[in-house]
């Protein structure tokens, strides 16, 4: 179905974000995210950085960011690249996106980041690609994750419960697919 004919328009900008997942052969995970941005117009950024002005159609952005991480979704490293950028000196944040190895991609991580990372040395666009990678990363790890936990004797309730609709622990799709989780509305509830 997608969203109603639009009014009358003109593209002005397009951001394609394409996110991966991979299982390595050491048992770690590759979870890559690049993003490009492009104009429909000529714009000019930095007159000593690619002749001073970038063509429509052209990348304005055009970067890439690998974190490798376990299946606890420790960071074990991180990769990026700022292949082309609006001004000479944007690819310099890139290398320092390296300082997150250690951290945990989870609950309160993006403060974390941040607390690592401060605004006069970072990206502001790969720093927004982070919130694209963690949901990569669970979205790929999910099924190995469950495969995980089903072995274990005292189950904890997995994270991904009460996060949406679908997956509310008074829901349907958790009675069917984790009933163990299951928690029935009280009676007289009738908020959906």
């Amino acid at each position: 179905m997608g969203l109603p004919e639009p009014a009358e328009r003109e593209k002005k900008h397009h951001r394609k974000i394409d996110c991966e997942g991979y299982l390595r052969s050491d048992g770690l995970w590759d979870i890559d995210v690049h993003m490009v941005d492009t104009r429909s117009y000529d714009c000019a950024y930095d007159e000593f950085h690619r002749d001073g002005m970038i063509k429509a159609g052209e990348p304005v952005h055009d970067m890439w960011l690998r974190f490798t991480i376990d299946l606890d979704f420790l960071i074990h490293d991180v990769q990026a690249a700022s292949d082309q950028t609006p001004f000479s000196i944007c690819p310099r944040a890139a290398g320092v996106m390296r300082d997150i190895i250690g951290l945990r991609i989870g609950y309160g991580w993006i403060k974390q980041v941040r607390e690592r990372i401060g605004t006069d040395r970072s990206c502001t666009h790969l720093m927004d690609l982070l919130g694209q990678l963690a949901a990569t990363a669970y979205q790929t790890l999910h099924t190995a994750i469950e495969e995980r936990e089903a072995q274990q004797i005292d189950r904890e309730k997995p994270p991904i419960l009460d996060t949406c609709l679908a997956l509310s622990s008074s829901g349907d799709v958790v009675k069917n697919l984790w009933p163990e989780f299951y928690t029935p509305k009280p009676a007289g509830d009738s908020k959906t």
